[in-house]
């Protein structure tokens, strides 16, 4: 395969399953087109779960040198993109529960434990009003989201920001389509109705380019 540029990772055609097939033959170069198209997919479940900045891309960073370990594994009954959110959603949950256990410890920090430090993305060219007011509502939305029960965000972030299938989310989340669909309702009930019509927007929660390439250029030199 001709090499590709850094631009032309996104917009390569290959399925994943015939990328898979190549990298097992032994181009495991071929992993950064599968680390670059679903690099926003899996930040936004992560992000679900965690809120530190650091910890999020640890736990992504884990998940892609873990799926690239078991990508023989990966038999194409799913989705690439659903596998790789599943394992990226247990190792959200592990350190959920590492950090609980550590919370318990420092009882009298709970306020620090809990700040909403949410990082922004890279922003994109715009008049500086434009995005005054673009940033201002996405942190409004985000923050919403994030006071969502757990089990109601991972769902609402899943379909409403990322756009996935309910059959998707129910693979990765191991549950039923009616319990996905009830956690849906719940989640949609407990925004208020004039955010919940600005969420629609996907700008919110992205894995700045800056971001990616450190991730990116991280996994490959570990593979």
């Amino acid at each position: 395969m001709e090499a590709l540029k850094i631009s032309d990772y996104r917009s390569c055609s290959l399925p994943d399953t015939l990328i898979v097939q190549r990298i097992l033959s032994g181009e495991k170069e071929l992993f950064e087109i599968l680390l670059r198209r679903y690099n926003q997919r899996l930040f936004r479940a992560v992000r679900s779960y965690l809120k530190d900045s650091d910890d999020i891309e640890d736990a992504m960073q884990e998940t892609y040198l873990h799926a690239y370990e078991k990508l023989y594994q990966f038999k194409g009954s799913a989705a690439f993109s659903t596998w790789l959110v599943r394992i990226g959603i247990n190792e959200a949950l592990l350190r959920v529960r590492k950090l609980k256990k550590s919370q318990a410890l420092y009882k009298e920090g709970e306020g620090s434990a809990l700040e909403n430090n949410i990082q922004l993305p890279d922003s994109k060219q715009m008049n500086p009003e434009k995005q005054a007011i673009n940033s201002e509502i996405r942190l409004l939305i985000e923050q919403a989201i994030d006071q969502l029960p757990e089990k109601y965000r991972a769902v609402y972030v899943l379909k409403e920001v990322e756009g996935m299938e309910n059959s998707e989310i129910a693979l990765c989340l191991g549950l039923s389509d009616s319990n996905i669909k009830v956690r849906l309702h719940r989640a949609k009930n407990l925004l208020k109705e004039a955010l919940y019509k600005r969420s629609a927007d996907t700008s919110i929660f992205e894995f700045g380019n800056s971001r990616c390439d450190r991730l990116v250029a991280y996994v490959m030199e570990r593979i």
